[in-house]
């Protein structure tokens, strides 16, 4: 039977200590011990059930971590006090000095200084490959590779990673395909299709109105009480450590996570069409024009709709600030970064999520100056959304009148 995320969601059942329908926030910061034994042991790992310092976990963190492992179909998670919060520890856990990294060239801006520019100092190295070139992966392989490291949807262009590809040459090498899923919450399943770790920035999509910052490690058990260890735990020792209270929100927006995707998809495949057909250069992976729009639906499943993120390309830095800042004005959307609100957010990202890429490599893997970056919101009618948008176009001539480009 076909794996439905939202389901496995949907059957887990928590009770709050009186009877709740949410269950009880664990507010406090460390637990008492019944015995010096037990808290002797629990530090050695050996208490099941205990609790010892909410760095380490907390039950409301492990509701929300199971709920997550559930979506993503792996033994257990381990969530984060942010998206990067969630990513460093699971690199390093994974790696050593001398350690190689394949990854793609374009990746979310953070992550990719923190493989450029970070992981260095401790000659932990890194290669950034085109992820849709399985060749090109295989190629960049070394005897000291740990990881091939991708985004399902990769941030800002939108290239799709065959994951089962990138698996099958994952364990011929005896790697860890680690993937990061924040573009695509429902619509793709990464350890389904063969990953062995799932990342995801739970400040997007998966909270759903831009009022937390959280990340989460999808794995195995074994791979969480690694990055748990207080000996040696790279989420331990580092400390990135998500607020049970935070928890507890990110949780109760969970719940409502498939009905969001199905409308920011709707809408997003609704826009993109139309962009097409005016003229613009789109990219979206729901249009037959996506060089992985194949790939991506022998992937996904199919109810949650191809995500909500799209991008036009309007020719120039200073036409893609100018119909930001006019869409602003009319409230079509915020000008700001992130994504998976309830409202539209744009950006362009050369100057924004992707700055810390050197100009030269944004152009290298085809990011332009007049690329802006969509999220698409959860607009109830997105057909009068796509004609005032079309309005900011024409006002700026990017359109002419009759809604088609104007040549650059």
């Amino acid at each position: 039977m076909a794996f439905k995320p939202a389901n496995s969601i949907q059957d887990l059942q928590y009770f709050g200590e009186f009877g709740g329908v949410n269950p009880s926030i664990s507010d406090s910061s460390t637990y008492t011990f019944l015995s010096a034994k037990t808290m002797f042991d629990t530090f050695e790992g050996n208490a099941d059930g205990c609790y010892l310092y909410s760095r380490h976990s907390s039950p409301s963190n492990l509701y929300l971590g199971e709920a997550l492992a559930a979506m993503e179909g792996t033994e257990t998670a381990n969530v984060s006090a942010s998206g990067m919060g969630a990513i460093t520890p699971a690199i390093l856990q994974l790696c050593k000095a001398e350690s190689h990294i394949v990854t793609s060239r374009t990746i979310y801006g953070g992550t990719y200084a923190f493989f450029k520019n970070f992981t260095p100092k401790f000659n932990i190295k890194t290669s950034f490959v085109d992820i849709t070139d399985l060749n090109a992966v295989e190629k960049a392989i070394t005897e000291n590779t740990k990881i091939i490291y991708c985004e399902s949807v990769s941030n800002p262009l939108l290239e799709v990673a065959d994951i089962n590809g990138l698996s099958k040459i994952a364990k011929r090498h005896n790697l860890k395909l680690v993937v990061d899923n924040t573009f695509s919450p429902l619509s793709i399943s990464p350890a389904i299709l063969g990953a062995d770790v799932v990342i995801h920035s739970l400040t997007k999509f998966i909270n759903g109105t831009s009022d937390t910052v959280g990340g989460v490690v999808c794995g195995t058990q074994d791979f969480i009480n690694e990055l748990r260890n207080v000996n040696n735990g790279a989420s331990m020792l580092l400390g990135a450590t998500m607020d049970s209270l935070r928890a507890a929100s990110v949780l109760k927006n969970l719940r409502t996570l498939h009905i969001r995707m199905q409308q920011h998809s709707k809408n997003a495949l609704f826009l993109a069409g139309k962009f097409e057909r005016d003229g613009l250069k789109t990219v979206y992976p729901g249009l037959k024009s996506h060089p992985s729009h194949d790939l991506f639906k022998s992937i996904m499943n199919e109810q949650y709709g191809f995500g909500g993120m799209l991008t036009i390309d309007v020719g120039s830095l200073k036409k893609a600030n100018e119909l930001m800042e006019m869409m602003q004005n009319k409230n079509l959307g915020y000008l700001a970064v992130s994504l998976g609100f309830y409202k539209t957010l744009f950006s362009a990202p050369g100057t924004s999520t992707s700055s810390e890429i050197p100009i030269e490599e944004q152009k290298a893997m085809g990011l332009t100056d007049g690329l802006i970056r969509f999220s698409i919101g959860l607009d109830a009618d997105i057909d009068r959304t796509y004609y005032m948008m079309r309005e900011c176009m024409v006002e700026l001539n990017i359109l002419d009148p009759l809604g088609r480009k104007i040549p650059v």
